[in-house]
């Protein structure tokens, strides 16, 4: 990628109700290139846009998201939305694929942590009836996820993302085995976690590399000045006007 390309991170959390099509519809108003969402799947197996495992944080209901059907999650209202219901990943997917912009989903995991049973399927189910999988770059803190992820081809990238604390615990040769075995081909980290000679490490690997938590003027300009391929930034503006 010639520049790092601004991904509004679950559609500019800062500015808008996160993962709403509120969110979605300003944020790719903008000329950033992705949008940042997340999706649990509903107890009847629908990709359902949600960062949490939970309803209780962001809307009017409570209990897993997993609990709730499709049908049921709609008549659940987003904080701040002004009514709006919990959005399917094939609206959300559909809004990026109109603008013409690229997805950034993140496949989560359920409330113990462990990837949902069909949860690619559903994805991709979506995906391919829309056209989509080419314009879409999956992640997910499961290799278990990215792997069949990479195994089913045709996703725009596949990235491996590593939260802190293991990250810290195996460093960067073993990060970098771990994300190709599991056939990724990019590495996520918070962009605190990155510095010039790690990222110089996972390049010199064979590896892209991404970051999210670039919010602030400080965080968004190390990033641009590490020169990653995406940054998932929660003020897309911001990021919008300090982009070199």
């Amino acid at each position: 990628m010639a520049r790092t390309e601004i991904a509004s991170h679950r559609g500019g959390a800062f500015l808008w109700p996160e993962n709403s099509l509120l969110a979605f519809r300003n944020a790719l108003a903008l000329p950033a290139e992705q949008l940042e969402l997340d999706v649990h799947l509903s107890s009847d197996g629908e990709a359902v846009v949600m960062h949490d495992h939970s309803l209780d944080r962001t809307t009017d209901g409570s209990g897993p998201v997993r609990a709730l059907s499709m049908a049921e999650l709609r008549r659940v209202r987003l904080r701040g939305t002004g009514g709006e219901g919990v959005p399917s990943l094939e609206e959300a997917a559909t809004l990026v694929r109109d603008a013409g912009k690229v997805l950034r989903l993140e496949i989560k995991a359920d409330g113990e942590g462990r990837p949902y049973p069909g949860a690619l399927s559903a994805c991709l189910s979506v995906l391919d009836g829309l056209n989509m999988r080419g314009r879409t770059v999956v992640m997910s803190f499961q290799p278990a996820t990215v792997a069949e992820a990479a195994a089913a081809g045709g996703f725009r990238r596949t990235v491996l993302l590593l939260e802190w604390r293991p990250w810290r615990g195996m460093g960067a040769a073993n990060a970098a085995g771990l994300a190709r075995a599991c056939g990724a081909e990019e590495i996520g980290l918070h962009i605190g976690e990155l510095a010039p000679a790690l990222v110089a490490s996972f390049r010199a690997a064979g590896f892209g590399v991404g970051a999210w938590g670039a919010n602030h003027e400080r965080s968004i300009r190390a990033a641009f000045d590490l020169g990653l391929d995406a940054v998932a930034t929660d003020d897309p503006p911001l990021a919008l006007r300090l982009r070199p």
